[in-house]
């Protein structure tokens, strides 16, 4: 079939992936320690919550110069520096003395992560056409997937022996890993087209690229998506602790199991990716998405078992993903003659919405419950769902 992958790109792809599997483990990692970190270091846990905000905001403020460069001086020589960063500060987190230190630590983490996924994304879509672009960015997604799966199960299973240090350092020694593999691997893929980085015209693209109705739209929706879903997750310990669930581990396991099976739900979404697109279209996939992830929250919201739960967040990495996969494949065809920069706005938006989305949550926690907060939740993305589906 002309859809099909080649060899090559598959090669292609997989080293693409290792290295974004290597450079998102330790982005959720530090959301099941919460109640721990909270313990620790003497802090409440709405500050120790702030912890992905302090990843987040860098990552998302890097996004509008890292764009422009990527198309100036190469996106795959970006990506190979920025995961050396990431491999870097990684190693140092553990040794944080304070939870100021480890947030300073992450904060920087994050801006060198900022240098991977988004950059990855736009080298996919230079290096796949159209048609064959949505497949190939679901299966480089479930790389990153993998790392945040990873992060999430190594910071659950492995809390009783390693704990957080322990947990982090292993984190960075991964991405040292492929960081010196990719010194000996080059990634291949075709030429990529450079230019001088010129950053007056880097701002007009910007704003030509923010002038389209269409990129408004996908950005805005992006943002949202990261506050309704990414926003419940540094929340998921301490309410399933409120439901006594978990006990005296302070529902670090449950929590760091339910993170995992929200990355699996998205191994499932590419697994069945090609099929839905040729059963339902774009359209009426993203409308079953938001019905699934709907459903999920609206059942994290009420049920009092941890199993339950867990089977839930699966539910709910396989509804997101149907959405934002999906936004990820329109957000290439943006611009494509500035296709890093396009990206670029699309995983500040993503990761302005991270940021934003532990606070959001937890004001709405503080004003209607935890429960509440899950429903309203519920509630946001499938109107957003309904707003993406039925447009083009």
């Amino acid at each position: 079939m002309a859809n099909d992958l080649t060899s090559a790109q598959l090669r292609f792809l997989v080293l693409l992936g290792l290295t974004n599997l290597a450079g998102t483990l330790s982005i959720r990692v530090t959301d099941p320690f919460i109640a721990v970190l909270a313990e620790e270091f003497a802090a409440t846990p709405d500050r120790t919550a702030l912890l992905a905000t302090a990843f987040a905001v860098p990552f998302a403020l890097v996004q509008p110069i890292l764009g422009p460069v990527g198309d100036a001086l190469g996106k795959r020589r970006i990506i190979r520096f920025a995961l050396f960063l990431v491999a870097c500060f990684a190693l140092l987190a553990p040794f944080a003395r304070s939870l100021d230190e480890l947030m300073l630590l992450r904060a920087v983490t994050g801006m060198a992560a900022g240098g991977i996924m988004p950059l990855s994304i736009a080298t996919v879509g230079d290096a796949f056409p159209l048609g064959q672009r949505q497949v190939a960015l679901s299966k480089l997604v479930a790389f990153g997937i993998a790392g945040q799966v990873g992060g999430g199960a190594l910071a659950g299973l492995l809390a009783g022996s390693l704990g957080w240090r322990g947990v982090l350092g292993l984190c960075g020694a991964v991405a040292l890993f492929a960081s010196v593999l990719l010194c000996f691997v080059p990634m291949g893929g075709p030429p990529e087209q450079r230019q001088r980085f010129e950053p007056l015209g880097a701002v007009s693209r910007y704003r030509a690229i923010l002038k389209l109705p269409a990129a408004r739209l996908l950005y805005a929706s992006v943002m949202i998506e990261g506050i309704l879903i990414f926003g419940i997750f540094p929340w998921l310990a301490p309410m399933l602790q409120a439901r006594g669930i978990g006990g005296g581990g302070g529902a670090i396991v449950e929590a760091g199991l339910t993170v995992a099976a929200f990355g699996a739900g998205g191994f499932v979404y590419a697994a069945i990716v090609k099929a839905l697109l040729a059963r339902l279209g774009q359209g009426r996939m993203v409308f079953l998405g938001g019905g699934i992830a709907a459903l999920a929250l609206l059942g994290m919201a009420v049920v009092p078992g941890s199993g339950l739960f867990i089977g839930l967040g699966l539910a709910l990495g396989v509804g997101f993903y149907m959405i934002h996969n999906t936004i990820q494949t329109r957000v290439t065809e943006v611009a494509p003659e500035a296709r890093g920069s396009a990206v670029a706005l699309h995983a500040f938006h993503f990761y302005l919405g991270h940021s934003l989305g532990p606070v959001i949550i937890g004001l709405a926690i503080a004003w209607v419950g935890g429960g509440g907060a899950f429903a309203l939740a519920a509630v946001g993305i499938l109107l957003l769902a309904l707003k993406l589906g039925s447009s083009r």
